[in-house]
């Protein structure tokens, strides 16, 4: 019997982490992935170019765009619904909105 991992949904103050953590962020992708990892344990965090993805990010910041991520069912896909939102996805490479 396999037994489904226990997802983590987002809430509004680790949004509100998320979000001054890319507003003063001057590095990569890759460098707030660590920062946000260290400050929001359990905190589902992936990154990818932004030209892999199709759907609008949830916000646009210098130079990445945030998007959440609902992996609560069989497939992930991306969500704008912060109820439903068990991560972040960073996409980096592109021009905010």
């Amino acid at each position: 019997m396999t037994q489904k991992a226990r997802t983590m949904t987002l809430t509004e103050q680790t949004l509100a982490t998320v979000d001054a953590v890319l507003r003063a962020s001057e590095g990569s992708a890759g460098q707030v992935r660590s920062l946000l990892l260290a400050q929001c344990p359990g905190l589902s965090v992936m990154q990818c170019d932004a030209s892999d993805v199709l759907e609008e990010p949830f916000r646009s910041y210098a130079a990445i765009d945030l998007h959440l991520v609902d992996a609560r069912g069989h497939c992930v896909q991306m969500t704008a619904d912060l109820n439903a939102a068990t991560g972040i996805l960073l996409a980096s490479g592109s021009t905010p909105v």
